[in-house]
């Protein structure tokens, strides 16, 4: 995935409106609009770091859908993985102990499906 679509999954996992994005970064809401459209327009390196700020993620991110340079926060995480880890994070530890052993077991079988 691309820019843009990375951009529309961040901004639907953030629950963010466009026009919000737009207030918080100082980018015209057009501007990011012209992002998110089918056209490929791509943004400055500034306008990038100014959106991936306000968003929480990395630039890198944004444009490659993964994070390369391994920073393991919540922030380097797909949006699916930070919704697992969000979700968990309050549970006691023994609760996400037993979930995470579920997980992993599910994980393997599913591999061996392949």
């Amino acid at each position: 995935m691309g820019f843009r679509e990375n951009l529309k999954d961040e901004l639907t996992y953030s629950g963010m409106l466009v026009k919000e994005l737009a207030a918080r970064t100082g980018i015209n809401k057009y501007t990011i609009d012209n992002y998110l459209s089918a056209h490929n327009c791509t943004p400055s390196v500034s306008a990038a770091v100014k959106i991936a700020g306000v968003l929480g993620v990395s630039v890198e991110y944004l444009v490659t859908g993964h994070e390369l340079c391994r920073e393991m926060g919540l922030e380097s995480m797909n949006p699916e993985f930070r919704t697992l880890a969000r979700a968990l994070e309050p549970l006691p530890e023994v609760d996400r102990k037993i979930i995470l052993k579920n997980a992993l077991n599910l994980a393997e079988a599913l591999k061996e499906r392949v």
